[in-house]
Order: structure tokens, then sequence, then C-alpha cells
């Protein structure tokens, strides 16, 4: 089973219109509500690829409700902790340019908190969790610590999409999985790289320091994958972008559906590229087809 964690999902009210004025009326052209969330995401990728999956987090309200039912709809197996306080609504406002007004989410007690974390008493070996988004307010800043702890307590493997200090905190445990792109790889280490030499020669480094597997995203160049054995690198797919958000939870849902079933880094490697290009090629998240659809065009070679 693959585990998604999503503390503090939200509705993305989507609303679009020509232009913004602001201190004025503004009539708008159309609008969506949305269940917004990164954990949510990657199981909603799952389910097209048909690996098992089940999304935790924190839902309440009639916010939480309506997030519920669309994950129902989409038949997403969930377990969500409910909470008193309403899940937060996030404003996606395209006029001209993109402005997002993201809220901070609602408050949780010890009590609920206590709920979630009980949760994690079922995980067993073979198990993934896979953490990412914003945390609560009320949450710890290494709450995602903690639950490191717990998975692995229990046998199981873990992903956290993070960034920076956050990520290099992670590698001791053994992630399955670190997702860097190359500006944030060169960031991690306070550097620029001259060639893709160096950038693999730090790539390495994380390996090194404890993570399973390293992808390094490289935008229109492709991407590399580094494990223990081999580096990788396969070229971006042809296509034009038109929406960037979920492909990167798509690329690691992609990578750790695949390797969970088969345990092949390199046929991971290969689904967690056609996801995240399908996704970054529509306006939703990808289905099966558009990523089959991708496939075909991924070409891995080995670089050494």
């Amino acid at each position: 089973m693959i585990y998604t964690i999503t503390v503090n999902p939200a509705i993305d009210y989507i609303m679009r219109g020509q232009t913004l004025a602001l201190g004025q009326v503004n009539r708008l052209e159309e609008t969506a509500f949305l269940a917004g969330g990164k954990g949510i995401n990657v199981s909603q990728i799952l389910v097209q690829l048909g690996v098992p999956t089940r999304a935790w987090g924190f839902l309440g309200g009639f916010t939480g409700r309506f997030v519920q039912q669309s994950l129902d709809a989409k038949h997403i197996k969930s377990d969500f902790t409910p909470i008193a306080a309403n899940s937060r609504i996030n404003v996606k406002l395209s006029a001209g340019e993109e402005t997002e007004l993201n809220a901070p989410g609602p408050q949780v007690t010890t009590e609920e908190i206590a709920a979630f974390n009980a949760k994690f008493a079922q995980l067993r070996p073979g198990d993934v969790v896979v953490m990412s988004g914003s945390l609560l307010p009320d949450l710890p800043t290494d709450f995602y610590a903690r639950l490191i702890k717990a998975t692995r307590a229990q046998g199981a493997d873990f992903v956290v999409d993070t960034t920076g200090q956050a990520l290099l905190d992670t590698l001791a445990a053994r992630p399955l999985v670190i997702k860097p792109n190359h500006h944030e790889l060169a960031e991690l280490f306070q550097t620029t790289f001259a060639n893709d030499d160096e950038l693999l020669q730090h790539g390495q480094k994380l390996l090194q320091a404890g993570a399973q597997h390293v992808l390094i995203s490289m935008a229109g160049a492709g991407a590399y994958l580094i494990t223990p054995d081999h580096i990788y690198h396969s070229t971006a797919p042809q296509g034009i972008v038109v929406n960037s958000v979920g492909a990167g939870d798509s690329m690691i849902a992609g990578f750790v559906g695949e390797f969970s079933q088969h345990h092949d880094p390199v046929q991971a490697f290969e689904y967690g590229l056609a996801c995240g290009s399908a996704t970054a090629f529509t306006e939703d998240i990808a289905d099966r087809a558009q990523i089959e659809a991708i496939r075909p065009q991924i070409k891995i070679e080995t670089v050494r």
C-alpha cells in the first residue's frame, strides 16, 4: 500500500477573467472548485496506474466534505482524520497573469493530532508513505520528521517532497527517492554547476548521504536517475506545457507506484517521467490514457 499524506488539503477556487482591477468590481468568465493537495495529486495518479493507495490527512467542515466527495468521485480511497475546524480554501486567479491566495489552514487539537498519529501503527514492511505539502499552523516544524520515525519503526519506506535543509535532514533515514531539480540541487550545496558532470557528482553525494534513489529534473533537458549501481538519463518528451501544477507530484507518483510493484528503478524512472510530463501537458492531473500516450517518447540511456 502507498499512503499519501496531505495534512493541509484545500478547495482550490479557480477564477478566470480577462483583467483584474483592484478596488473595483470585476466580472469573471469562469469559475471552478477543485480538491487540492500534493498528496491527493499523488494518490490520483496511483489510482490511474492501478496501484493500491490510501490518502491520509486532516479534513473538517463543509469544505472538508467537498474534498471527501471529490476523492470518492475519483475512486481515491481515503482515511482522513476528522477535525472540528473547516479545511481551507485557496484562490487561484487567472487574469492576464496568475495570482494565488493560499490560506494558512485550520486549527487542530492535540486529540485530533493523536488520532492521526495512531494510524501509523498499521504500516507494514513494503508499504510506502509519501509526505508532501504545507503543514497546518498548529503542527510543529518537525512534524514530518516524527512521521518518518514512526514510518521507519514499522519497517515501511517513505518519500518527503521537500527542498533545502528540510530535504537534507531526511537523508539519514534513507528515503526511497528524492526529487530535486537542478536549481534546487545547486542551492543544497550553495554552488553552481559548470556542466552535467559536476551536477551528477553532487547528486551522488545525496545518494551517499542516505537517499536510495535520486531523481534530478532538468526541465527541457530531461532528467537523471542516480542509483547505487548506475546513472541514467532521459530527454524530455515533446509537448506544450499548459499546467506545471501537480507535475512534480505526478512524477513522484509514477516512480513510487511502479517501483513498489516491480522494484525496477529504470522502469520506475520511465513511469515517473511519463506521469510528470503527461500532467504538465494537460490542464489537470493526467489520466491513464494520457500517461500511456507519453511513454513511447521516454528514451532512457545509461550514462555510466
